[in-house]
């Protein structure tokens, strides 16, 4: 008769390897929209791993979703990298910026993106995916603003480091910088799954989750400055170690924020169980992600 621990060691490989299934469809599928919109994702730094690790990390965060629940947060963590790489690495100006936060906003409103704009199509292609769902009508102002929140904070950091670049070496506080961590994404991926996936107990909690996916995206952001700090210092972005905090300044602040969204997410288990079960796994899965690896390919600025 099979022991407790080898019982236990096939059930757990047989759930590990569903969820790299779900992966993988989600990979196949993030490669369909890199070959429709090459432009968005050059190599590096967009690459096999970066694809495999954004599939891998939607379907680790929600195991219990099939692929195609998962399509739109695979597809909105994909769209995050686009407009990301856009503002930061290719806009040369505030102009260009502004105009990118505007057209990409316009679009989430509702407007037809431009022939010429592939940044905007792939969000319209988001979109009306999501206007299959009834409950977007009445959410789709969130939805929006919850892109408009990402953008600006995107913004507001390409002034930061133009600012900096310019001399001006105490922009931003740390705490302001903190305070910025929607330019993660984080937020903006996960309503756009509650939205195409939620409940109706979800979708009636989900200003509490907005909350509390803002305290995850706080801690995230951090975690991931100590992963990519090399690669900021290399590139110029901006890094909470690069502004006035030390590492364990940066793991005392982690703790305290893991923490708060400890008590956060044990009061939304009682109302919405496994939407505060998604964001305990994003931030567990996160924190043991970037200890080894980053998403972005290695690329000079």
């Amino acid at each position: 008769m099979p022991s407790n621990t080898i019982t236990f060691g096939i059930t757990t490989a047989s759930e590990q390897g569903r969820i790299c299934a779900l992966a993988a469809k989600g990979h196949r599928d993030l490669q369909r929209c890199v070959a429709a919109y090459p432009s968005l994702f050059p190599a590096p730094p967009v690459d096999g791993a970066m694809l495999g690790s954004l599939a891998a990390s939607t379907a680790f965060l929600a195991p219990w979703c099939t692929a195609h629940q998962l399509r739109v947060a695979t597809r909105a963590s994909l769209w995050v990298t686009a407009e990301d790489w856009q503002i930061d690495s290719v806009a040369m100006s505030m102009e260009s910026v502004n105009a990118t936060v505007s057209s990409c906003v316009a679009v989430a409103d509702g407007a037809a993106p431009a022939a010429d704009d592939p940044l905007g199509r792939f969000l319209a292609e988001i979109r009306t995916e999501l206007a299959t769902v009834p409950a977007f009508a009445d959410l789709r102002v969130l939805w929006r603003d919850e892109v408009s929140n990402m953008l600006t904070a995107d913004a507001r950091e390409w002034e930061w480091r133009a600012a900096r670049a310019a001399g001006e070496t105490q922009v931003p506080t740390l705490a302001e910088y903190i305070a910025n961590a929607d330019n993660y994404g984080a937020t903006f991926v996960n309503v756009s799954h509650w939205i195409a996936t939620g409940a109706e107990d979800t979708l009636t909690h989900l200003p509490a989750l907005i909350a509390a996916s803002r305290e995850v995206q706080q801690v995230i952001r951090l975690v991931n400055d100590l992963a990519s700090y090399d690669r900021d210092l290399a590139s110029g972005d901006l890094n909470a170690l690069l502004l006035g905090a030390d590492r364990d300044d940066i793991d005392r602040l982690v703790a305290e924020g893991s923490e708060r969204c400890r008590s956060l997410l044990e009061a939304l288990e009682g109302t919405c169980p496994r939407e505060a079960a998604y964001l305990a796994r994003e931030l567990g899965f996160t924190g043991g992600f970037y200890h080894g690896a980053d998403f972005w390919g290695t690329v000079e600025r």
